[in-house]
C-alpha cells in the first residue's frame, strides 16, 4: 500500500496540478461569440492600440541596407551628395539614404528584409561600387501590394 501511496504522490498529483493549471490559462484567452459578435476584453484592445501607435510612430524594422560610403571629413557631405545622385540615376527603384553619425557621413541604400536578399542586389551593384558590403539597420517598411504577380491593367 505504502508503494502505491508514492506513485500516486509522484506522478498523479503534479499531472492534476498540470492539468488545473492549463485549464485556468484557456479560460482567460477564451472569447465568447454573442449573436454574430465577439466579446474581447479591453486590455487587448489596449495592446493593439499601442501596437498600431508604436508602428506609426516609429515605421522601421530590422533589415539589411547596403552601404557605399563611410567618409568624415571636410569634403565628406558633398561626397555623400554626389553619391547618392550618382546611385539614384543608376538605380533609381532603389532608396538611398544619407546619415550622419559622428564623425563620419554615410550613404547606405535599399530597404532589404534578409541578408539574402542585400547579397542579391550586392552582386548587381558590384561593379559599379566595388567597396559596398552588406549592413544591418533598421529598414522602412517595404510597399507590398496584394497579388504580386498581377499587373493593374486598365
Amino acid at each position: 500500500m505504502v508503494n502505491f501511496d508514492l506513485k500516486m504522490k509522484l506522478f498523479v498529483l503534479p499531472g492534476l496540478i498540470f492539468c488545473l493549471f492549463a485549464s485556468s490559462l484557456t479560460k482567460a484567452q477564451t472569447l465568447y461569440e454573442t449573436d454574430n459578435s465577439l466579446i474581447v476584453e479591453s486590455k487587448v484592445d489596449g495592446i493593439v492600440a499601442l501596437h498600431i501607435a508604436y508602428n506609426k510612430a516609429f515605421p522601421v524594422f530590422p533589415g539589411y541596407r547596403i552601404q557605399l560610403l563611410m567618409e568624415s571629413g571636410n569634403q565628406a557631405l558633398q561626397e555623400a551628395k554626389d553619391l547618392t545622385v550618382d546611385f539614384s540615376e543608376k538605380y533609381p527603384e532603389t532608396n538611398s539614404y544619407i546619415t550622419f553619425r559622428e564623425p563620419y557621413y554615410r550613404v547606405r541604400v535599399g530597404d532589404f528584409r534578409t541578408r539574402l536578399e542585400a547579397e542579391n542586389f550586392l552582386s548587381q551593384i558590384s561593379l559599379n561600387y566595388p567597396s559596398a558590403w552588406v549592413i544591418q539597420d533598421d529598414i522602412s517598411f517595404p510597399s507590398l501590394s496584394l497579388h504580386p504577380n498581377t499587373h493593374d491593367h486598365e
